[in-house]
């Protein structure tokens, strides 16, 4: 009798923690370990695809996180995707030509933004536009302009 409520506690325990870790897990995953309290300044950037990018994706600068994009439209004028992003009050300092790239890491394939600091001698500000951009890279565009590429060399 000991013997099979020892056991019992230990599968208790056990699926407790599995849980937990499950938590955790979908917390990472859903972008939600990190909010910050720091209200920062919001800039913007359009894009011609942003493929999966999603609010409260990744804005990087070097690999290190400095803000997240806070919100996502459609411009109808300028037919593009207009990106604005929350970047934190400490980083002050990045160049008003500063480029934005998007891309993909992990297995999971989330899309982040990669900020490219330029060289002037002028800071983003608040409602800065960043108008250096690189769509993101969307793999069945890519296999598409591969075969037909390879069905134009065959018809010649």
């Amino acid at each position: 009798m000991k013997q099979t409520r020892y056991m019992e506690i230990s599968v208790g325990l056990f699926v407790a923690a599995g849980m937990i870790a499950l938590f955790f897990l979908a917390m990472k995953v859903s972008n939600l370990t990190s909010i910050s309290s720091d209200a920062g300044y919001t800039v913007t950037a359009y894009f011609e695809n942003i493929g999966g990018l999603k609010v409260r994706s990744p804005v990087t600068v070097s690999g290190v996180l400095v803000g997240r994009v806070s919100a996502i439209d459609y411009d109808p004028a300028r037919f593009e995707a207009r990106v604005s992003m929350e970047i934190e009050s400490r980083y002050d300092n990045l160049p008003d030509d500063t480029a934005a790239s998007i891309f993909t890491a992990g297995l999971l394939g989330e899309q982040y933004i990669g900020l490219e600091p330029g060289a002037s001698e002028t800071n983003l500000k608040e409602g800065s536009e960043l108008k250096l951009t690189q769509s993101a890279l969307v793999l069945e565009q890519i296999i598409g302009q591969f075969l037909f590429s390879k069905a134009q060399e065959g018809a010649k």
